[in-house]
């Protein structure tokens, strides 16, 4: 392999082409750089780190306010040892709490307190207002739509159906 040609020695190999690799650059500049600004953006005004506004967020979002913990896991694409620890800043916090589900004892249900919601309704207009200068201010109507459908294609689904948030399991 050449030092200054690092993939002299794979020629044939199938390379993204420029207009793939500009496109991923771009989405890894997003992977990297975004929720560090959205992060800095929570932290600086609302004292809560990106996933936890997201888990604070979603649960807002569901029905009776509640979700299992790997549903949750799911709709904030949190791991789920990760998801446990910050629930457990937040049940610390007096965001949320957590119960055993009683139909399965194995399942943890995260539940959405009364301060909770305050705290995400305190947090979102900021946190809308970052999101639109960091990402939206930037592109027209029709940019916006395309990001859209390209994040539909890429997922599969739209991203709202993907989370599922009308769809969460309810819990009784």
């Amino acid at each position: 392999m050449s030092a200054e040609n690092p993939t002299q020695e794979h020629e044939d190999f199938p390379w993204l082409s420029e207009e793939e690799r500009e496109g991923w650059l771009f989405l890894t500049s997003v992977f990297f750089s975004l929720p560090g600004q959205l992060e800095n953006q929570l932290q600086r005004d609302s004292d809560l780190s990106f996933v936890e506004y997201m888990v604070l967020a979603m649960l807002s979002e569901s029905p009776k306010h509640a979700l299992t913990m790997t549903e949750l896991a799911r709709q904030t694409s949190t791991l789920l040892p990760r998801l446990s620890r910050v629930v457990s800043r937040l049940e610390k916090d007096g965001f949320v709490e957590r119960s055993v589900y009683s139909k399965d004892r194995r399942v943890s249900i995260c539940h959405l307190k009364e301060e909770g919601l305050k705290k995400v309704a305190e947090a979102a207009p900021g946190h809308v207002q970052e999101v639109r200068k960091q990402v939206f201010s930037h592109l027209g109507l029709r940019q916006i739509k395309q990001l859209a459908r390209i994040g539909e294609s890429v997922l599969g689904a739209k991203p709202s159906e993907v989370i599922n948030l009308s769809n969460s399991t309810i819990i009784d």
